[in-house]
């Protein structure tokens, strides 16, 4: 994530997170610097965990992570629920801008915890 900046500032710094755990991330993301505080509120083990906001720019933001076993391994899959601040500016900040951005920096997240970083 060297395009943003993505740094741990505070919180769980490495290893395995757990239930109830949280982790500080600060980013640069549309030319701003921006720090969010995540928490892992729930985990069912290996099936799936979710962390959400506590502290951030986002009025509301979930992560769900599902993990799926196939036959060529575990499929990650994602999904993000999220509300922009600012009420009716922010909802059309969310459709013209903000869904497609998350949607790309997932992706981005994605291909480098595959292995595959350099495909943009």
């Amino acid at each position: 994530m060297a395009q943003s900046r993505e740094e741990v500032v505070a919180g769980v710094r490495s290893g395995l997170m757990s239930l109830g755990e949280e982790v500080t991330w600060r980013a640069w993301h549309f030319g701003v610097p921006l720090q969010m505080t995540s928490q892992i509120t729930e985990m069912q083990s290996p099936d799936y965990f979710v962390d959400e906001q506590v502290k951030g720019p986002f009025r509301r933001f979930r992560h769900v992570h599902e993990f799926r076993q196939d036959p060529a391994g575990t499929t990650m899959v994602d999904r993000i629920e999220f509300e922009a601040p600012f009420g009716a500016i922010g909802r059309l900040a969310e459709k013209l801008v903000l869904a497609r951005y998350l949607q790309r920096l997932i992706e981005t997240r994605n291909r480098h915890l595959a292995g595959n970083s350099t495909l943009e």
